[in-house]
């Protein structure tokens, strides 16, 4: 009788650990600022928030949203926020070469870099073709071996990574360019600086709470 008492007690605590975690799952911290959590796992890192940016860089709000509210967040939390550009086309009749250039750079390191350069050639210098000669200068400007850059590009990989992120963006219900998700599950509609700030502030201070 007194084993069963104790496996008795041992089963109703197990319950009441699992019931709680359940519990603590099923209710996510409320963050400061205007956002949507949706279903999808988290990629939070405890002291660094992902910013995911589903992107056209033939959209000019993207290229806008990238110089004036992206650029001012970077500065702003430094280490402690990511940025990571999805590749969405919206803009139809565009060749998916600029999407695919920033891929292989981003595998070699140089993902950031390209897609500023990227962005300037095509809503600055209005550069809409990237053949092999006009790959050649961004590949020189942003500092890759072009051999490595080409063969990468030939793989057929770069285009596999936008098509991945094509399908992602369709799953959570993407339908415009920029849309904002913060890492992973949290999908941000008012892009406006103090906005992303506030949730992206708020995020980072319920870490130090944990």
């Amino acid at each position: 009788m007194k084993i069963r008492k104790i496996l008795g007690v041992l089963v109703t605590s197990v319950i009441l650990v699992m019931g709680s975690h359940l519990l603590m799952a099923a209710d996510p911290p409320a963050y400061k600022g205007e956002y949507e959590l949706i279903s999808e796992p988290s990629m939070h890192k405890p002291g660094k928030v992902i910013l995911l940016e589903f992107a056209d860089f033939y959209c000019p709000h993207c290229h806008m949203f990238e110089q004036v509210v992206v650029t001012k967040l970077e500065d702003e939390f430094g280490d402690q926020l990511e940025t990571r550009m999805v590749g969405f086309p919206v803009i139809r009749g565009k060749l998916p070469t600029a999407f695919e250039m920033y891929e292989q750079a981003r595998t070699m390191g140089k993902g950031p870099e390209m897609k500023t350069v990227l962005f300037r050639y095509i809503h600055v210098d209005k550069v809409q073709v990237f053949d092999k000669p006009i790959r050649a200068l961004l590949i020189k400007e942003v500092g890759l071996d072009p051999k490595i850059f080409e063969e990468g590009l030939a793989s057929g990989k770069p285009y596999r990574a936008l098509e991945e992120g094509k399908a992602w963006g369709e799953r959570i219900g993407v339908t415009h360019t920029p849309t904002v998700v913060l890492d992973g599950n949290i999908r941000v509609a008012n892009l406006t600086e103090e906005n992303l700030k506030q949730v992206i502030q708020s995020i980072l201070e319920n870490d130090k709470q944990i």
